[in-house]
């Protein structure tokens, strides 16, 4: 006989219900130290909503999995004195989780086209990759303002599963982070990928770019500075002026 379904869950329904939303509390959390970290306990709690037991309980059985690792790190402006805040970082195993599948197929196929082809042939198949995503922005971008460029390209970014964000850095230039790359493993042996990707953000973007540091090279975050607009265009003024000037005295 089946149960009517009115009837009331039989304790076995309630326990797998419960254990299916502990487990997505613990993914959006082990989510959001991805995206975030390293981040306290008290802002996990307040961006989910959480209460402190709750968060504990979390990053208990996260730190367990080998998911997540605990860092310290002392607040800005305080100065030896107090208890440094406790934070916490994604792993290298708790990334991996993140991470796509077919990165062996993928590193084969590139290791077979760099022995048959050589490394520009490489360097090809990189730009083309990136290629889509330039395609898709391009038009965008020149139709949104210069200061929020980043952020939109950040956001397209997190749609295709590399958790980015645009942070300002205080000396007139914005931070690209992306804090999770699908293809960091493969990158790692073909520096080609993060190149092109780079190039590709100067594009779309419109101004000098910098990649300061990759998840491939062992970094905990892929970091790119982007020189601000206004400053780009006031040195493109004055290389076209030094031209200028230098051709006029050759005269």
């Amino acid at each position: 006989m089946t149960r009517p379904a009115s009837a009331t869950p039989v304790r076995g329904d309630i326990v797998g219900k419960d254990i299916g939303a502990e487990r997505g509390t613990r993914a959006r959390v082990a989510r959001l130290i991805l995206e975030h970290g390293p981040v306290t306990a008290a802002a996990l709690g307040e961006r989910l909503g959480l209460t402190p037991a709750a968060v504990r309980r979390h990053l208990d059985a996260l730190l367990a999995e080998g998911m997540i690792e605990p860092r310290t790190a002392r607040p800005r402006g305080q100065r030896g004195r107090g208890r440094p805040a406790k934070m916490f970082a994604i792993t290298d195993a708790g990334r991996s989780a993140f991470v796509h599948a077919y990165d062996d197929l993928a590193g084969s196929a590139l290791r077979f086209l760099a022995e048959r082809l050589g490394g520009e042939a490489v360097s090809e198949f990189a730009r083309a990759q990136v290629s889509g995503l330039v395609g898709r922005l391009d038009a965008l971008m020149r139709e949104v303002p210069a200061e929020q460029r980043v952020r939109v390209l950040a956001e397209a970014l997190s749609t295709e599963g590399y958790a980015a964000s645009a942070t300002e850095t205080g000396k007139g230039g914005e931070q690209l982070c992306q804090h999770h790359c699908p293809v960091a493993h493969v990158a790692a042996q073909f520096p080609q990928l993060c190149e092109a990707e780079t190039e590709a953000f100067a594009r779309l973007l419109g101004t000098p770019v910098q990649r300061l540091a990759t998840i491939a090279n062992g970094d905990g975050v892929c970091t790119t500075h982007v020189s601000s607009h206004a400053l780009a265009v006031r040195h493109a003024r004055t290389d076209l002026s030094s031209t200028s000037t230098s051709k006029e005295s050759g005269r």
